[in-house]
């Protein structure tokens, strides 16, 4: 596959995430995210074009690697760093959350580990992973897909938070005050 076709498909998907995303937050009643009803299809759903997305990022950075002149401290030193830290902090929360409840399965409110300081720290450092890969390979075409990346995983938590309401009722709308959305 082209570079071009897989920057095409890595937008493709990020736009027909960020639509179900848009129309969860528009229609929560008729809402895709999160799940209505969590059933053996929805990891296929959640995870495929997850993994997708950033499968595409990848790849296009490998080919398109050092496209850019950026010093190789700043993208192996910073790029690096981000890289393992937005894997840290994604890995340590699923690991406690379960892979089901982070792919929308009910569950229980989280409020410790990293989520004393963010609540969504799954979604920030999943940036922090995309902004490293992106430094890192120094692609430009990366940078493409992790910008739109970005874009739906910044909108992800406006379409769960009035499931996150109806869910914990108060005990949400007390944590929600006391901490913030990203940081």
């Amino acid at each position: 596959m082209t570079v071009v076709l897989l920057t095409t498909m890595g937008i493709a998907i990020a736009f027909g995430t960020l639509a179900a995303i848009v129309w969860s937050i528009a229609y929560p009643e008729r809402r895709l995210w999160p799940p209505k009803e969590y059933t053996a299809l929805t990891p296929i759903l959640v995870w495929v074009p997850t993994f997708t997305l950033f499968g595409t990022m990848i790849a296009v950075g490998v080919m398109e690697w050092g496209s850019w002149s950026i010093p190789a401290a700043i993208r192996y030193s910073l790029g690096g760093t981000l890289i393992v830290l937005g894997n840290l902090g994604v890995w340590s929360e699923v690991l406690k959350f379960g892979v089901d409840q982070t792919g929308g399965a009910p569950g229980n409110l989280r409020t410790s580990g990293l989520y004393r300081y963010s609540r969504n720290p799954q979604y920030v450092s999943d940036m922090m992973i995309v902004l490293g890969w992106t430094l890192m390979s120094a692609s430009p075409n990366a940078l493409l897909i992790a910008s739109a990346s970005i874009v739906v995983l910044a909108a992800a938590p406006f379409a769960e938070e009035p499931w996150l309401v109806d869910q914990y009722g108060e005990e949400y709308q007390t944590y929600r005050l006391t901490v913030g959305r990203f940081l």
